[in-house]
């Protein structure tokens, strides 16, 4: 897997087995997203699928080109499509298809199984994938963690877990009080100490990264989002140097390939 970009202005994952590959989201332009996959030797033409999470720009900005130009299919459940099709986001019917919240469908040999978030999209959703007992979990885009989606996350041997912003450069930050607002809110972002505590109770034996995604360009900086998540971790005799590695994403530049 590679997190090829991650943040307020444009998210996307790539995720590969022996029997394919797939995105989830795309939210950069297309020849960006083209960019990040030629980074980590491959192709568009190579995806076997893309997996859409919500409808906000920064995760289908370049669904309508590559729809358009790849005979890729394209999962988003019933209502996210709605939305799309009132943003004018042209998919042709043969690349539609539908992945509800809550269900489990195998695609390049991977069980993948949906869930909800809380956040101020229609119906937004997030992705546990599983394979020969290995376990990636991405969650991003919540104001918070519930109980049910430590549930189905837990035991990951990866997640991909947003650690959106600090809560004080956000509240002396420059947004207007309605925007921060909405962003502490429960249908906003988690801040990075909030994605601590979550996964604290989601981290096992298993588990041995954890990627740091959708950090706030204003709000949020690399060192202080891994110390915060450290700190927190530690107090509860995690350790973070040896046994579980925290790493950054980038809204630019992909993360290495890793093998999980």
């Amino acid at each position: 897997m590679s997190v090829l970009a991650s943040g307020s202005s444009g998210n996307s994952t790539y995720i590969e087995t022996e029997k394919g590959s797939l995105l989830i989201d795309v939210g950069l332009t297309c020849k960006r997203i083209e960019e990040g996959l030629n980074h980590i030797g491959t192709s568009l033409k190579n995806i076997d699928a893309i997996l859409i999470t919500h409808e906000h720009s920064d995760h289908i900005k370049g669904l309508k080109v590559i729809a358009k130009r790849y005979d890729i299919p394209i999962f988003a459940n019933a209502q996210t499509w709605q939305q799309l099709d009132r943003k004018n986001i042209e998919v042709p019917g043969e690349q539609r298809f539908h992945f509800n919240p809550m269900e489990t469908k195998e695609i390049v040999g991977m069980d993948i199984q949906s869930f909800n978030v809380s956040h101020d999209a229609i119906d937004p959703q997030f992705y546990t994938l599983m394979r020969d007992n290995k376990k990636l979990s991405v969650i991003t885009d919540t104001g918070y963690v519930s109980d049910q989606m430590k549930g189905i996350i837990k035991e990951s041997d990866c997640f991909i877990f947003e650690s959106n912003h600090d809560v004080d450069m956000l509240r002396m930050g420059r947004y207007p009080w309605v925007t921060k607002q909405r962003i502490l809110s429960d249908v906003g972002h988690v801040s990075n100490e909030d994605a601590a505590h979550a996964m604290r109770d989601v981290i096992t034996a298993n588990t041995k990264r954890i990627y740091l995604s959708h950090l706030s360009l204003d709000n949020n900086i690399k060192e202080l989002a891994k110390m915060s998540v450290e700190q927190v971790l530690n107090q509860y005799n995690i350790d973070t140097k040896n046994e579980i590695q925290l790493y950054h994403t980038d809204k630019d530049t992909p993360t290495e390939i890793y093998t999980i």
